[in-house]
């Protein structure tokens, strides 16, 4: 499944071509792209998308998704953060939070792979996980907390299954 991006419309409006994330494919990438951040910027979650061809793309934490996405559709996005294990890189926090995209969390599939094949391990699932639903009510889009399914905007019941992209 891909997600396009739902997010106010200025943001979309402000991006500029070259504006696409790091696409990382090999640990090298990845270390060179913490490298070039500097120590206090990888003390924090990068911004992350996985782009249409199944490629990991890094952007600053205060970064757009769809900035980082180059304003395409993605199959994931979200936050992401590092750490070296033994020589190896591999996440150490990870979610789906994107208000832009909002993914499902099914989306993790596309995030495992992409990061399988950029030689990154991961413990095999979201360490945060953002549920996203859209208000058939308002039509504004909430996120879903401690398995209440209800609009912080209008009250109203949300749907269980996800919704945002209708």
């Amino acid at each position: 499944m891909s997600y396009r991006y739902v997010g106010p419309a200025e943001i979309s409006a402000a991006v500029r071509p070259g504006s696409e994330g790091r696409a990382i494919g090999s640990p090298g990438d990845l270390g060179a792209w913490v490298t070039e951040r500097g120590e206090a910027e990888a003390r924090e979650p990068y911004t992350f998308v996985v782009d249409l061809d199944g490629r990991l793309r890094l952007a600053p934490r205060r970064s757009e998704h769809v900035a980082c996405a180059g304003g395409r559709p993605v199959l994931a996005a979200g936050e992401i953060a590092f750490g070296r294990t033994s020589g190896r890189w591999s996440t150490h926090e990870i979610s789906n939070q994107s208000t832009g995209y909002c993914p499902d969390l099914g989306s993790w599939h596309a995030v495992a792979r992409a990061l399988e094949d950029a030689g990154v391990g991961h413990g095999g699932r979201f360490t945060h996980e953002v549920v996203f639903r859209r208000c058939e009510a308002c039509q504004e889009c909430s996120v879903v907390r401690e398995d209440d399914f209800v609009c912080v905007f209008c009250g109203s019941d949300l749907p269980v299954e996800w919704n945002v992209d209708s």
